[in-house]
């Protein structure tokens, strides 16, 4: 089992990270979307909002992981048959990802400690508030969080999309490479 990536293939720890991510991305989109519809006497009305903030802080500590593992063991270099527009426009497109969410983390936490009160983690580890002021930030934190969330899911459809795009029209290894398939070595990458 190879954890780190190579120059052709991404580690299992790279595709872990990526697929659970992504999974809980859409779990937390779908829950959020739900939660606000709950009424006050709903059993879930306080529940689900308890449980989308200590997710989306774990989710947070997760992307934070991702990034280091990006640095500890670079992605596997494009490959050959890439144009410069396919090139830079992944880059353009990870990056965008990357910095959505970290936003989407930062405005639900504005969101959730905008009267001072911590986050509480599961129910055994306080998240402090640093930065409060008034109901103001928690509207406006909202409509941003809002905003972003569908930024992303509808982002990373389109990069969902690009894969298929990648693996039906392209035939290339693009989505065999992020769904674990082994590679042989005759693969041509950029060096």
């Amino acid at each position: 089992m190879r954890w780190k990536n190579s120059g052709e293939e991404y580690g299992h720890f790279s595709l872990l990270l990526h697929w659970l991510v992504a999974l809980v991305l859409y779990g937390m989109f779908a829950l959020g979307l739900w939660m606000v519809s709950l009424g006050y006497y709903d059993t879930w009305y306080h529940k689900a909002p308890e449980l989308h903030k200590s997710v989306g802080m774990v989710l947070f500590a997760v992307m934070i992981l991702r990034v280091i593992w990006r640095f500890i063991s670079p992605p596997p270099a494009p490959l050959a048959s890439y144009t410069p527009l396919v090139r830079y426009s992944a880059v353009a497109v990870h990056l965008l990802l990357y910095l959505l969410l970290f936003a989407i983390f930062i405005s639900g936490y504005l969101i959730s400690t905008a009267e001072g009160k911590p986050i509480d983690l599961f129910g055994v580890l306080p998240i402090p508030a640093l930065l409060s002021a008034d109901a103001t930030q928690t509207d406006l934190a909202g409509d941003i969080h809002l905003w972003l969330a569908w930024t992303v899911v509808i982002l990373s459809l389109l990069h969902g999309l690009a894969a298929l795009k990648h693996h039906f029209i392209d035939r290339d290894i693009t989505l065999r490479r992020m769904l674990g398939y082994r590679i042989t070595s005759s693969i041509k990458t950029e060096k």
